[in-house]
């Protein structure tokens, strides 16, 4: 997104007066289907760049991310502001990895409606499927771009049969396609108007009456599919009566209930594209501003005070006090951290003051935060490059500098009103990867590097784990992981990963004496202290208990603390050569023996720590493994291969059900050992359309694989 400004704003990208002329779309679909060349060309078909790819003014764009660059992946958001009919259109160009869920659920956010792009010559796969019902979550106005049509092995009517049985009976096209004799698609024909648009000599096409350019039949039969579409969700009652009686409805009615039917996400029309040959182009640009909601159709997100306290919601108002959300986060080597904002109420201005409040994501290292500090510039962002304007209103998008506090999900208002827009939900990253700096100045560079990358993926955790002195990654998956670690490696630290070490607990299996005795002759005062332990195993999850069942004074009562501290020591240091934590026993001091000089607190600690020793030495000490609760969401079709690698992974099914949206539900414990790489496996097993979450849910004894 990010590059070198070029200083003053150029007018292909101009700033935004109205907020009912702007437009916010989010482009979204799988890798391959086009995206991101869909923008390109739209971007040239308004004159925002010319076909080489440079902006009008002649900034290049450009992407100075050079992990992205590197690996050739669409893997973060871009924003490309262009101009049609005197409305701004920001395409928000969303990842289609299922990797970067987290970039896409920002994009949705930052955004009031998305267009859905499929590929006419791929299969609509599940993958493609969890896309959908991402923006179906968060209820987002959809329209479905059929791209690709000069593939030679595109099948359109294939794709939107494909389309209506994965998204639903809503998705119906508003064109057909003209081909000529060749089978090269050339134009449309537009099933409500029954205009051919002509794009045999290249955008702008020409327009004219149908006339034969497709079969008449097929086109009656689709219009009055499409027709019963519209009206099936329309407010006007009376257009069914209407219709059913023969009535010839006039265009313009039925366009305008179809404008409002996608503005409200009940109806989801397909356009057919081609971005090579400008087919389709002129036709989503009219859908994009006439039929896609303005900012202020929808209400913005819910704002509270930054303690929590109750705040009056937000309009989209450019004169209202100030709300908006970093939506994205990087550092650019020429402008320093860079934030893209949506700008929900109120106006961004250069060298104001802002209210920067946290996020509350402390559990993967986003501090919660509140504090002031000062916008240096505001930028319109046109993928990767910065061009600078004198304010953003609400509805609108921007990117401002110098926000040194600020991290994806922040909320930025107004220094005498601070409050803090509700947070999007983030997905879970589930892939566990375990780095480590090749040397001492790499360690201190990884670490510096950590915290650009936390600031900038609010899907990135990191962990730091106490027990096994690791420093994991929690990613969203292996492509996630590998971006990862090349910003990593770019920002100055070679890094290496390692396999994960899953901590381990160890307990008793039976009941067992010990023995302790620490008996020590020096000048002075000597060590003195014996004390006999039994101990037995507790249910898992009890924990540890120290009963004191000593008679006669055989330990004096102010040592039976030091031999429980003792005791609690060697717990902590673990009993088997691997030395993990000792847990769920019993610990019962029956007998000791003290002496009037040489006994102490440290005698009595070292006493009990032997004791321990000494009663693994004589019982049986066993290792535990830490079981998670595994929930999958998966197709029926999927179920019987899930149940399978579950049971591969020693997992115990503990039951399944239906979760009443056609999905399959299987909850079982499983082995965390098992699920390092289950994110990954689970995606292959089920080509992408199984989700999962797990939970801690106790220790158990380790069995083998």
């Amino acid at each position: 997104m990010a590059g070198k400004s070029n200083g003053e704003r150029s007018d292909a990208v101009g700033v935004a007066d109205d907020p009912g002329r702007i437009r916010n779309v989010a482009l979204v679909g799988p890798s391959g289907a086009g995206k991101t060349t869909l923008v390109e060309a739209l971007l040239a078909a308004t004159g925002t760049i010319d076909r080489a790819g440079s902006v009008v003014d002649g900034t290049t764009v450009c992407d100075h991310d050079p992990a992205a660059v590197r690996q050739q992946r669409s893997v973060t958001l871009a924003v490309a502001p262009l101009h049609h009919e005197g409305v701004k259109i920001n395409l928000v160009d969303t990842p289609g990895y299922a990797d970067f869920v987290g970039e896409l659920r920002a994009g949705l956010r930052a955004v009031d409606a998305a267009l859905f792009v499929v590929s006419a010559a791929e299969s609509v796969d599940p993958a493609t499927t969890a896309l959908w019902e991402e923006c179906a979550e968060v209820g987002l106005p959809r329209a479905v771009v059929c791209s690709r049509l000069d593939h030679p092995r595109a099948d359109l009517d294939g794709e939107l049969a494909e389309c209506r049985a994965a998204f639903g009976e809503g998705v119906l096209p508003l064109y057909l396609t003209v081909r000529d004799g060749e089978g090269t698609v050339t134009g449309l024909a537009g099933l409500l108007t029954g205009q051919l648009v002509d794009y045999s000599a290249g955008y702008p096409p020409r327009r004219s009456a149908v006339d034969g350019a497709v079969d008449a039949g097929a086109f009656r039969d689709d219009r009055n599919e499409l027709i019963e579409g519209i009206i099936a969700e329309s407010e006007d009652e009376t257009l069914m009566e209407r219709y059913l009686e023969g009535a010839d409805l006039e265009v313009d009615t039925l366009i305008k209930d179809l404008e409002k039917a996608v503005a409200r996400g009940a109806f989801h029309p397909v356009i057919p594209a081609c971005a090579a040959s400008g087919v389709g182009l002129a036709e989503l640009l009219e859908v994009l501003v006439g039929a896609f909601p303005a900012p202020g159709a929808h209400l913005p997100p819910p704002v509270t005070c930054p303690d929590g306290k109750p705040h009056p919601a937000v309009t989209v108002d450019p004169a209202a006090p100030l709300a908006a959300e970093v939506v994205r986060t990087l550092v650019d080597p020429y402008q320093g951290r860079v934030s893209l904002v949506r700008v929900f109420s109120g106006t961004v201005a250069p060298d104001r003051p802002v209210h920067v409040s946290g996020h509350g994501l402390a559990d993967r290292g986003h501090a919660d935060h509140d504090v002031d500090e000062r916008v240096a510039h505001v930028y319109a962002p046109v993928g990767g490059a910065l061009h600078e304007v004198s304010y953003c209103i609400a509805g609108d998008l921007c990117a401002v500098t110098k926000l040194s506090s600020a991290e994806t999900g922040d909320t930025l208002s107004g220094t005498d009103d601070p409050l803090l827009v509700a947070p999007w939900r983030m997905p879970e990253p589930l892939l566990p990867v375990a780095v480590v700096g090749r040397s001492r100045s790499d360690e201190d560079a990884l670490v510096r590097n950590l915290g650009r990358l936390v600031a900038a993926d609010p899907t990135l955790r990191l962990e730091r784990n106490s027990e096994t002195h690791q420093l994991v990654l929690w990613c969203m998956g292996e492509a996630h992981a590998d971006v990862v670690l090349s910003r990593l490696r770019a920002g100055g630290a070679e890094v290496e990963t390692e396999p994960v070490v899953v901590p381990l607990r160890e307990t008793f299996s039976g009941g067992a004496k010990g023995h302790g005795k620490h008996v020590k002759q020096s000048g002075g005062h000597g060590q003195y202290a014996v004390c006999d332990i039994e101990v037995e195993p507790l249910a898992r999850g009890d924990g540890f208990e120290f009963v004191d069942k000593v008679v006669g004074g055989a330990v004096p009562h102010q040592y039976i603390p030091s031999v429980e501290k003792g005791v609690r020591a060697q717990m902590e240091r673990g009993l088997l050569a691997a030395g993990r934590p000792v847990v769920d026993i019993r610990v019962t001091l029956v007998d000791g023996k003290a002496h009037s000089v040489d006994s102490s607190d440290m005698a009595f600690q070292t006493a009990g720590s032997l004791a321990l020793k000494d009663a693994a030495e004589r019982g049986s000490v066993v290792e535990l493994e830490p079981l998670d609760e595994v929930v999958v969401r998966m197709p029926e079709e999927h179920l019987g291969t899930v149940l399978g690698d579950l049971s591969s992974r020693r997992g115990r099914v503990l039951g399944t059900e239906n979760d009443g949206a056609g999905r399959m539900l299987v909850r079982a414990e499983v082995p965390a050992a098992e699920l390092l790489r289950y994110t990954v496996d689970l995606r292959g097993l089920t080509s992408g359309s199984a989700r999962f979450t797990r939970v801690f849910s106790r220790y158990a004894t380790a069995t083998s694989a």
